[in-house]
């Protein structure tokens, strides 16, 4: 989601863009920060496992703090294409969108699925094809993103921070790896397909960005441990995929109702 998404206040100025950041942009920094401190925890969270000689996957602890960094930088992406609307971005704000998107949406989710693969016994050529699969679609997508014509009501194909919370669904279902590889390379797909999606525009955004805030409350009750968090976590995870899959037929079924000629009247008979 980046600021091209709808009409910007002008950063260009005397025919030259705006380099000084703006607001939206130190957002979109943030998002990218976000997306590195969920590594830097997964990473030090693998060492401390390894280092103790525990087996089995990683501590709920860690892997609350993980994807509540990432849904944290989902929510940051959110925001800073509004705030561009409304208060004007910088010449940088699109390029600087997409850079931190390859952190947080590309890298983060493939390092998070591979590391979960690996400790759940499945680490092998299918799951880090699956990695890589995920890094480079959110590489393309956004390349393709770039050359389209902003004002369209539509993603097309799936937006990478949904891309990225629907593989961690994956991860926190926790089936089995080769299950898990084939569903994490069909989100893959979904991300660089022409399956269009609807814009979170106006309420709409509003509504992404509670579902983020409600997703960051329960990823954090169920790494504390309390009642009921596990099973909540794993309602929420299904709604996501659910979501994702549904939400395609839905605007396909909308659009032909629209477009759907009008029947003529049978003639009369005379």
């Amino acid at each position: 989601m980046t600021p091209t998404e709808g009409p910007l206040a002008s950063p260009v100025t005397d025919g030259t863009p705006r380099l000084r950041l703006a607001l939206a942009d130190y957002l979109t920094l943030g998002n990218a920060l976000c997306g590195f401190l969920a590594v830097l925890a997964l990473v030090s969270a693998l060492s401390t496992h390894i280092a103790t000689g525990a087996t089995g996957p990683l501590p709920r602890s860690a892997m609350a703090m993980v994807v509540g960094l990432m849904l944290v930088a989902a929510a940051l992406d959110v925001l800073d294409g509004r705030v561009a609307r409304k208060l004007g971005g910088s010449g940088m704000g699109a390029e600087l969108d997409n850079l931190a998107d390859v952190i947080s949406f590309g890298f983060t989710p493939a390092f998070l699925f591979v590391v979960w693969g690996t400790q759940s016994g499945g680490a092998g050529t299918l799951t880090i094809m699956a990695g890589g699969a995920v890094l480079l679609a959110v590489i393309v997508r956004l390349a393709r993103f770039s050359l389209q014509a902003p004002g369209t009501g539509y993603f097309t194909g799936l937006p990478c921070p949904f891309g990225a919370m629907a593989v961690v669904t994956v991860v926190l279902l926790n089936p089995p790896p080769a299950i898990a590889a084939v569903a994490v390379l069909f989100i893959s797909w979904l991300m660089v397909s022409r399956v269009e999606y609807p814009k979170p525009r106006g309420r709409k955004a509003y509504a992404v960005l509670g579902v983020l805030g409600t997703g960051v409350a329960l990823i954090v009750s169920w790494g504390l441990g309390l009642p009921a968090g596990q099973w909540l976590v794993y309602l929420m995870s299904a709604l996501v995929l659910a979501f994702i899959v549904t939400v395609p037929f839905y605007v396909l079924a909308t659009r032909h109702a629209v477009e759907e000629p009008a029947r003529p009247a049978d003639p009369v008979e005379e």
